[in-house]
C-alpha cells in the first residue's frame, strides 16, 4: 500500500484506511495534537495578534479562497472527508480544534497555500459544521522545512504515520491565543 503516488510530483492519495487507524490509535484528544507553540520574531508575533477582522494578506487571501467550505456540501464535493461525529478535537485547559475534514490526495511533500490540506470545523447550530480554519500538512522526504508567509510550520503534531510538518491557521474564527496557535479556547466540540 502506497502512502503517495510518485506522478504528477508526489501529487497523491494517503489512503483513508491509514488515517483512520492513526486517528484511532489515539487515546485522547490530545494525543491528535501535541505540538508546542513556535518561537517567534517580533514580525511573527504580530501576525499572531491579527484577529480574522485584520488577518495579514497571505491569511486573508486563504480566507477568501476557502470561504466556499463554509459548506460542508462544498467541501465534500471538493475531497474533503468528514471524520464522524466522535471525532471532534478539544482539550478543556487548551481549547478545541474542531473536527479535521482532511483531504487525503493532498497530503505530500509540498503545500499550495490556497488549498489546505484539512479544513476544520466546530459544531454550529444543530450540531451543523461551521468552518473555523485550515490545517496545512507537509511530508518531510529531506527538503526544506516549509514556511507560511515567514511563519515555520511545526514538527508533526498529527497522527499522519510519516515525517512531516503541520501548521494551524485560524482564518475563519479568531484565536486569541494566535493565528498559528494549534487551540483556539473560543472553539467547543459542543454544538452551539
Amino acid at each position: 500500500m502506497k502512502w503517495f503516488s510518485t506522478q504528477g510530483g508526489l501529487r497523491g492519495a494517503l489512503p483513508a484506511a491509514l488515517w483512520a487507524v492513526a486517528l484511532t490509535a489515539c487515546e485522547t484528544p490530545s494525543d491528535v495534537h501535541t505540538h508546542d507553540s513556535p518561537v517567534l520574531n517580533s514580525d511573527q508575533a504580530v501576525l499572531q495578534e491579527a484577529g480574522t477582522g485584520n488577518l495579514p494578506g497571505l491569511a486573508k487571501s486563504v480566507r477568501a479562497a476557502t470561504a466556499r467550505y463554509h459548506s460542508p456540501v462544498q467541501a465534500a464535493r471538493a475531497g474533503y472527508v468528514d471524520p464522524g461525529p466522535d471525532e471532534c478535537v478539544a482539550v478543556p485547559a487548551l481549547g478545541g480544534m474542531g473536527y479535521h475534514w482532511a483531504n487525503f490526495g493532498l497530503v505530500d511533500d509540498n503545500y499550495d497555500p490556497m488549498v489546505p490540506e484539512v479544513l476544520l470545523y466546530e459544531p454550529g447550530p444543530q450540531g451543523q459544521p461551521h468552518l473555523v480554519a485550515v490545517e496545512y500538512i507537509v511530508l518531510n522526504l529531506g527538503q526544506a522545512a516549509p514556511t507560511f508567509g515567514g511563519q515555520p510550520f511545526d514538527v508533526g503534531g498529527t497522527p499522519v504515520p510519516a515525517p512531516h510538518w503541520s501548521l494551524h491557521v485560524w482564518v475563519h474564527k479568531n484565536n486569541p491565543n494566535g493565528l498559528f496557535t494549534p487551540f483556539n479556547p473560543n472553539v467547543s466540540c459542543a454544538a452551539a
